[in-house]
């Protein structure tokens, strides 16, 4: 068998350019589908595909691990994330032609489901740029989680605390936590509210907000400052009664490497359509085992890198739970050819051969390439400040 052609799909999602990657082959038929989405990279992304398509044609294509290698190491420059993107959705669709061609899905084939569901969490507003971001009144933010806990969902992620200073106001702050009690008041202890601070913090004020947060049970504090910043994340883990969580700006397990040694966080959040793929969330995620430490894929992102993350998540023992976009635009299970069944709280394992997903190539269509939805960040003074 040998590759033919590997082209990129591009669908504009609003925020998001889903950046769907087919990989096809000498077999009539058989081809396989990966998600390369990387917001405001779009085109750079696309460009990387095909630089990376130039090593990759006529290769047997079931050889996905001597493949990965060639797209990182036949190049004299290596890693970046956008490089490291395009990496993932043509491994994605490798892990789906092999599938594919062996009548069996994907999670099979990485040694077999290891729990029998695989828990699912929500955004606030299922995912709507306006509800993620625009969410302001603390009082919204609990008339909103009630629409996830009819969905059947049992935990759902914001981001309460606003655009930053680098050390926060505490009128500021507790209008944030104002948000939090009112949303735990909602929802009762039964249902788990994680926190997303983007990175927009410094160490310091991540830990001035999280002890205001000490009554509430967080489930976990997501990027509560750069994630480069190791010995910063180290702070605030010791700082807070709460599990901290990151990784989703980290590409490659050599970007984990630290993290993981220095115990930096509870709950690490490689992506799949970021960090190497299918081949090399696994990577990181073994690797994370070995200091028991859970993983929970970032996946903001198009349903083929959610497919990608539900077989990596049923086929890891340290695998805590996935998150999921439902709501971002009212098309989104059109492209494709049968919907994935996620607005619920939990999944089955998967049956159908590779990913289990295709898509509607005419409908993908009908949302080309558009310039994304730009979230500009000021701070009260007009400095630049981290979206």
């Amino acid at each position: 068998m040998k590759i033919t052609a590997i082209r990129t799909v591009v669908v504009n999602a609003r925020m998001r350019n889903w950046i769907l990657v087919k990989v096809e082959t000498d077999r009539p038929g058989l081809y396989g589908w990966g998600e390369a989405t990387l917001e405001w990279k779009t085109k750079g992304v696309v460009g990387a595909v095909e630089d990376l398509s130039v090593l990759l044609i006529g290769q047997d294509p079931r050889r996905i691990e001597h493949l990965w290698q060639i797209m990182h190491r036949q190049y004299f420059w290596r890693g970046g994330i956008t490089n490291y993107t395009a990496m993932s959705g043509i491994d994605q669709a490798l892990w789906d032609i092999k599938g594919k061609d062996l009548g069996k899905p994907v999670c099979e084939l990485l040694g077999g489901p290891v729990r029998d569901r695989l828990r699912l969490y929500d955004h606030l507003g299922g995912g709507k740029l306006e509800a993620i971001y625009q969410t302001i009144e603390p009082e919204e933010f609990a008339e909103r989680i009630h629409a996830s806990v009819e969905k059947g969902y049992t935990a759902v992620k914001c981001m309460p605390i606003p655009v930053s200073e680098l050390i926060e106001s505490p009128a500021v702050l507790k209008r944030a936590a104002r948000a939090v009690e009112l949303m735990r008041k909602a929802v009762g202890d039964d249902f788990d509210i994680m926190l997303d601070l983007h990175a927009r913090t410094t160490a310091a004020a991540a830990i001035q907000f999280g002890k205001q947060l000490v009554d509430y049970n967080l489930f976990w504090y997501e990027e509560p400052c750069w994630p480069e910043h190791i010995d910063a994340l180290v702070e605030v883990a010791r700082a807070l009664p709460f599990p901290t969580a990151t990784g989703e700006r980290l590409v490659g397990r050599w970007e984990f490497r630290e993290l993981l040694e220095k115990r930096a966080c509870a709950i690490v959040q490689p992506d799949v359509s970021h960090c190497g793929g299918i081949s090399e969330a696994r990577r990181i995620a073994a690797m994370a085992e070995t200091y028991s430490i859970a993983v929970a894929c970032h996946n903001p992102q198009g349903p083929v890198s959610t497919a990608s993350s539900i077989h990596v998540g049923f086929a890891t023992p340290n695998y805590l739970i996935q998150e999921v976009v439902r709501a971002d635009v009212p098309w989104r299970n059109d492209i494709l050819t049968e919907p994935l069944d996620i607005a619920r709280g939990h999944v089955d394992p998967p049956v159908k051969p590779g990913l289990g997903i295709d898509i509607n190539e005419a409908e993908a269509l009908k949302h080309p390439f558009q310039p994304e939805v730009t979230m500009a960040c000021f701070r009260r003074d007009g400095s630049v400040a981290d979206w």
